[in-house]
Formats: C-alpha cells, structure tokens, sequence
C-alpha cells in the first residue's frame, strides 16, 4: 500500500479570533512592544494604535492562515508608490477612441439623445462649444462625469478587473 502523506491539521480559527480580540485590548505601549517581538523591529513611535493594531492582526493571521500567493504580491509589488496613484489614474497613454474633427457623438440620457459634434478646437452641444467631454457631461446630466466615459469612448473596466 502506498504512503500517504499527511498534512497539518487545519489552523484553529476561533484560537485567531481570540488572539486579535486580545489585540484590541492593548495599549500603544504594549502594541508596540508585541510588534517589536513578532516582526523583529522597532515600530516607528509615531505609528496610531490603529495601525499597529491592523499590522499585528494580519501577522498572526498570515502565520495561521498563509501570507499572500507570489501572484498577489507581484501585482501589489507593481502597484508602485501611493504617491504615484493620482499621475497612474490620469495617465494618457489608457486607451481612448481617436477622435475626428467631423465626428458625430451620441448618447440617450433621461430618455433624451443628446449629440455633440466633434470640433478641432473641441466640442459643440446644444449651439455651444465646449473644451471637453466632460464639462459637456456636467451641463447634461447635472454631476461631475468623465466625458469619454460618459459617451462610451472608454470602456469600463471588467468586473475581473475590478476585484
């Protein structure tokens, strides 16, 4: 009969839930201190209880449960600094349609067409011209919208993409 190997018994997640209710009793002070014992290191002394507290939660439970898959931390490794987040959103290399002068827009909003003429200079709607889709957006519906997401010129984004 072949070996069978047998693996660790499942980690005990009411034991977890326990160990993190216990986090949320402690002091800075002492947060601190088990965070200098589970990651080696000093926290810096201006970190608020609240992150120590989240930092602690996620260590014990990556111990338990299993830290993140080398996938997953490629993808956050890419993601690239928190202060480069505004220069990615407004990036211009996404993929928008290439427009015309000539070119004709429509969209149904509120069971009205609305048609905008696509200008060398920018755009006309309703007799006016406008320098952008998306102060054409604002004057239609009434809130802030981006104007080529608004007439269908980007496409948004996939539900796989979003999670």
């Amino acid at each position: 009969m072949p070996r069978v190997k047998i693996g660790t018994a499942p980690p005990d997640v009411s034991t977890l839930d326990v160990e993190i209710a216990r986090l949320r009793d402690l002091d800075v002070a002492s947060l601190q201190a088990r965070s200098h014992n589970v990651l080696r290191r000093r926290p810096s002394p201006h970190l608020p209880r609240h992150l120590l507290f989240r930092i602690l939660a996620y260590r014990l439970q990556a111990e338990r449960l299993g830290d993140l898959d080398v996938e997953s931390r490629r993808l956050l490794d890419g993601a690239g600094p928190p202060e480069d987040a505004g220069k990615r959103a407004v990036d211009s290399n996404r993929p928008t349609a290439e427009l015309r002068p000539g070119t004709m827009l429509a969209r149904e909003w509120n069971g009205r067409m609305h048609r905008v003429a696509v200008l060398a200079d920018g755009f006309a709607w309703n007799g006016k011209t406008y320098p952008s889709l998306s102060k054409i957006a604002l004057a239609i519906t009434g809130t802030r919208w981006n104007g080529p997401r608004f007439f269908g010129l980007r496409d948004k984004p996939s539900k796989e993409a979003r999670s």
